[in-house]
């Protein structure tokens, strides 16, 4: 049994990602907990009472531990009323978005899930977008909640330690969905996941776990060999029976490459990596334009949802890693996990 094995303990030290809108579903995290991985509950976009609901769901399923995931807000720079007409213009249906939120109301948001969190004795909180606050680290870790942040450079993962996380999540350029980046470099935040690995190892204390592009085997050995106690693994998970991945988001993975996939802030402000499609090559020339998150993200929801209900694929948010290309049929969290993991090999 590996360090992250006996701190989460896991029969694997793997971790199914939280993989926010719907695609992390109930039966998801429970087949995951089924498989002695952790699994992990994504609260991105959730109300408190659903995501309580979720919880009481996943608790009463197994004994097994799992995680939530909070979005740690922060505030982006704030878009003019004429820039935001703009983009109206240029995103269908973005006359029916709900107005937006306030960065009060989102800290309300994260304070009350950390309640929750708290509440129903959640045995791990991960954060992703930003450093969680000294008030919500304190709370939780009083009641013996395990903390995991989010970073794609090793500086990044230094301040995680710094702020008294347990572990820490690192994020490789290759990964799929939003980017876990929130410090300014000067030059480009997308690290592969090779590099990535032994420099926050040799740079903090805590397990470093490993996320991007990681989709059997070979893979989970590579990080292990680089200095990783753990993965995190998201796109494999997509094509699985038990996700809420849309038939048209399944269908566009299967028929895909690698290298059909690129990173883009058009959905929602954020740089997140997703399969081309339509909307992004459209509006490719205004990219560097897009509102800040989570205004972009905002405005472009409705657009995402009639797309989704439609079966279009040319304006839904195709989040994928750079590992599609053998991706082709679909699955289960067991069959994922099998080619994950080589039982023989002790850790």
């Amino acid at each position: 049994m590996n360090r992250l094995m006996h701190m989460l303990q896991v029969e694997k030290p793997i971790i199914q990602a939280p993989m926010a809108g719907g695609i992390t579903t109930i039966e998801l995290v429970k087949a995951s907990m089924n498989e002695g991985i952790l699994g992990s509950l994504a609260s991105g976009y959730l109300s408190p009472g659903v995501l309580e609901e979720q919880i009481l769901a996943v608790s009463r399923h197994s004994r097994h531990p799992f995680q939530v995931n909070l979005f740690v807000p922060h505030e982006g720079a704030q878009p003019t009323f004429m820039h935001v007409e703009e983009w109206k213009e240029r995103i269908p249906y973005s006359e029916e978005a709900e107005p937006f939120t306030t960065l009060d109301e989102q800290w309300d948001d994260f304070n009350r899930k950390v309640d929750l969190i708290i509440k129903h004795h959640v045995p791990m909180c991960s954060f992703t977008f930003h450093v969680p606050p000294e008030k919500a680290v304190k709370q939780l870790k009083q009641a013996g909640c395990l903390l995991m942040g989010t970073a794609s450079t090793p500086e990044e993962a230094i301040l995680m330690e710094e702020a008294g996380m347990d572990m820490v999540c690192v994020q490789g350029s290759e990964a799929g969905g939003h980017r876990a980046s929130f410090l300014e470099t000067d030059g480009d935040s997308s690290i592969g996941l090779m590099s990535l690995i032994p420099e926050t190892v040799d740079a903090v204390s805590i397990p470093v776990i490993a996320a991007g592009g990681i989709k059997d085997r070979r893979a989970v050995e590579a990080a292990f060999i680089l200095g990783a106690c753990g993965v995190q693994v998201g796109t494999p998970f997509l094509l699985c029976k038990e996700s809420g991945t849309p038939l048209p988001h399944r269908q566009r993975i299967m028929e895909a490459h690698s290298s059909d996939t690129r990173i883009t802030s058009l959905f929602s402000g954020k740089q997140a990596r997703g399969i081309v499609n339509r909307w992004m090559l459209d509006q490719e020339k205004y990219e560097k334009s897009s509102l800040s998150y989570p205004y972009q993200n905002t405005l472009t929801k409705p657009m995402r949802k009639v797309a989704s209900e439609s079966c279009d694929p040319s304006f839904m948010s195709l989040w994928a890693g750079q590992g599609i290309g053998s991706m082709k049929s679909s699955t289960t969290v067991s069959e994922v996990v099998y080619s994950l993991w080589d039982h023989e090999i002790k850790r």
